[in-house]
């Protein structure tokens, strides 16, 4: 295909492809195959000009954009499978960056739409080998981890996601406010049914008042493990960073790889009552490093190409299920710049420490002599009791001028247990709180929490071992329902959730001691209300067994504005956490532990804002294509008399199914037999449960 030179991205962003009121459209596309570029379609060239003054028109790209990623040491073409539907309204003369698939954009010639292709993104299954074994795995455009996604500040984003695997989906865009876009924040059964298999749904949301690093990644069973990539926010055009311009910018992801399947893992656990088995390895953007026991691992690891005297911007995201992780680059010192999309003031440090579902941006200066470094990411667990993945994932810094072959020069991971070490990073960070960017913290408490946090054990018939462990906030272990929390909030459907959430432990203990010796936990969906606009301060305190990392989808900060905000603050073994945070945002909001293992135990529970009494302060309606809630037909003998005559029942208007098609609703079954009838039960109208029939109601469980 014809192919333009590449352009710098700063190039590419400054001018207008068409207009400065323009929407681009593209695919978010889940897809295992690397597919060629379609160069059979037309091609057109996009002209690169400076926009028209005043121009009112919107034009819309209909044809496929294709980019070229620059990597180091080669140049490749993609086809645009990470797809992005984006608008924007413009006011003023200006131009918003295009969402990219790769740390540089070049525009290449776009073939023409073909209305009778369907351009439909694709979510399916690949296979991927690592650590001598492969597997299946759920992954984004084939790759893992998936593509980033690039934004600017005030943009507003559309992703469109294509379920084409035989497992429910979800997205959640991890620390994004979502300002009165709540049905796009994604957690399963909070703000949204599953999107089940071959149906798809549009997630909308505005990036406001963020920039920075964060991630996206499933929000449903432990599909995160490998569903997951980053979210890069862009200044504004014409603000620059507050800190001195990089020369490039790098996205590192740490994850855990399982040679197992991480559902089966996690189902096996709940069966046995007991701690499911740790991961097998430690990944730096999808690569372990040289591991024991897979001699073929030597050649594995990502390299990262530096040029001497230049500086790199990292933009490090741990996205593990379970572990928090050290992060250290041998011979060279980190300048932390920004935590969790929040400008910090400046540190510089050897080994930095992130938690499950933080981000850290730092400065590093190759500033060494040309060689090779290595680059490690190992666990960091102070309590005795929980085990951990004791592997490091490790990668290489490589300058250009040092030959490939050359020695390494190492570096020893931090003790797992040093609380010494995680002290000293954590106790560095502060806000940035400058004119540009204060830190807004209320100065004034109207709700005073107290959550405290651990783990127990409840009794379990169906378990191996007759229980099965547990974790709970105020001795309350969550149970998740089968209606979407938003969508029950917002039809003020009863039977779903109650509001009597506890905001104080309901039995006072010592709460700095070992905690209590009752084990049990109560279970129930139960919620905290907020009026709008209320302030609130959250302490919480975890006992010696737990260590939490727990998200919201609100920007928290701290009791002083010294204290950077967070969306996914941690909080030590037998230690505190406090945030304090105003409740503007109108919806259900999640918060749970960003542990896996312990939100998968019950550690969760959800906050609900009232609307407010201005414009632009109510939760507004569902989007048309949110992921549809279906009755449920049960096939029943007939205990009770039929609904109507089995006759009759052939020749009467298809049964609707609430959400269905109506060919999906032609496609109901009549009912089997005459001694059997269909009962519909009204009351799981929003429940997120597929289509299914029971012919025997003996079949059907509680």
């Amino acid at each position: 295909c014809p192919v333009e030179k590449d352009l710098p991205l700063d190039e590419v962003d400054s001018r207008s492809d068409i207009s400065p009121e323009r929407d681009v459209y593209v695919n978010f596309m889940w897809d295992s195959r690397n597919l060629d570029v379609a160069c059979g379609y037309p091609t057109k060239t996009l002209s690169i000009k400076a926009p028209p003054p005043k121009l009112k028109t919107t034009w819309h790209l209909q044809s496929r954009i294709l980019y070229r990623l620059a990597l180091p040491g080669r140049s490749m073409h993609t086809n645009p499978t990470f797809s992005v539907e984006r608008s924007r309204e413009r006011k003023k003369q200006q131009n918003g960056a295009l969402f990219m698939a790769g740390s540089r954009l070049g525009v290449l010639p776009a073939p023409v739409a073909d209305p009778g292709k369907d351009s439909t993104p694709q979510v399916v299954a690949n296979n991927f080998t690592r650590l001598c074994s492969a597997k299946s795995i759920i992954t984004v455009n084939g790759r893992f981890p998936g593509p980033t996604l690039y934004a600017r500040e005030g943009d507003t984003v559309i992703v469109k996601v294509a379920n084409h695997v035989q497992e429910n989906v979800t997205i959640h865009w991890h620390g994004i406010r979502q300002l009165t876009t709540g049905w796009a924040d994604g957690p399963a059964y909070v703000t949204q049914c599953p999107i089940q298999p071959g149906q798809n749904y549009a997630y909308n949301f505005t990036l406001t008042g963020q920039r920075g690093t964060l991630l996206w990644h499933a929000h449903i069973m432990w599909q995160r493990a490998t569903v997951h990539g980053a979210i890069v926010i862009l200044p504004k055009r014409g603000v620059p960073y507050p800190f001195p311009a990089p020369h490039k910018e790098v996205v590192l992801i740490l994850a855990e790889w399982w040679k197992s399947d991480v559902e089966a893992v996690i189902n096996e656990a709940l069966q046995s009552g007991l701690a499911p088995n740790v991961s097998d390895a430690h990944t730096i953007n999808g690569h372990a490093g040289p591991v024991s026991g897979c001699a073929s691992s030597a050649r594995d690891g990502f390299t990262l190409l530096v040029d001497q005297g230049k500086t790199y911007l990292l933009r490090i995201i741990n996205a593990a299920l379970n572990d928090d992780l050290f992060f250290k680059v041998a011979g060279h010192l980190m300048t932390v710049v920004e935590v969790d999309a929040t400008y910090t003031k400046h540190f510089t440090i050897d080994t930095l420490l992130i938690a499950p579902g933080q981000t850290t941006n730092v400065l590093l200066t190759a500033d060494q002599g040309a060689g090779r470094y290595l680059v490690t990411a190992s666990p960091f667990m102070d309590s005795p009791l929980v085990a951990v993945d004791n592997s490091t994932g490790m990668a290489t810094v490589q300058y250009t001028n040092a030959v490939p072959t050359s020695a390494i020069a190492t570096t020893k991971p931090p003790p797992r247990n040093s609380t010494s070490l995680a002290s000293q990073f954590i106790d560095s960070l502060r806000s940035l709180n400058s004119k540009q960017y204060p830190a807004s913290v209320p100065s004034t408490v109207d709700h005073s929490l107290l959550f405290t946090v651990g783990l127990g054990v409840n009794p379990c018939p169906a378990c191996t071992n007759g229980s099965r462990v547990v974790a709970a906030m105020n001795n309350v272990t969550f149970m998740m329902p089968t209606t979407a929390l938003l969508q029950a909030h917002y039809f003020n459907t009863s039977g779903v959730f109650t509001t009597d959430f506890p905001g104080q432990p309901l039995i006072a203990f010592n709460y700095t001691g070992s905690g209590p010796n009752n084990t049990q936990t109560m279970n129930g969906t139960r919620l905290y209300r907020l009026p709008y606009n209320a302030s609130v301060q959250l302490d919480r305190k975890a006992t010696p067994s737990i260590y939490m990392a727990t998200t919201s989808s609100w920007s928290e900060g701290a009791s002083t504005s010294s204290t950077p905000s967070r969306g996914t603050p941690a909080v030590p073994s037998a230690g505190w956490t406090a945030i304090r945070f105003r409740a503007d945002n109108p919806g259900v909001w999640f918060l749970h532990c960003h542990f896996e293992v312990h939100t998968t135990w019950g550690l969760k529970m959800a906050f609900v804002v009232d609307d407010g009494p201005g414009p632009n302060q109510s939760l507004p309606p569902p989007p048309k294509d949110l992921p549809a809630s279906k009755y449920i037909f049960l096939a029943l003998r007939p205990a009770l008399p039929p609904l109507s005559p089995p006759s009759s029942r052939s020749s009467s208007p298809p049964i609707l199914v609430a959400g269905a098609s109506e060919t999906e609703a032609a496609s109901v079954p009549p009912a089997p037999s005459s001694t059997s009838s269909w009962i519909l039960f009204p009351s799981f109208f929003l429940s997120c449960s597929i289509y299914a029939r029971f012919p025997d109601a003996s079949r059907v469980s509680p």
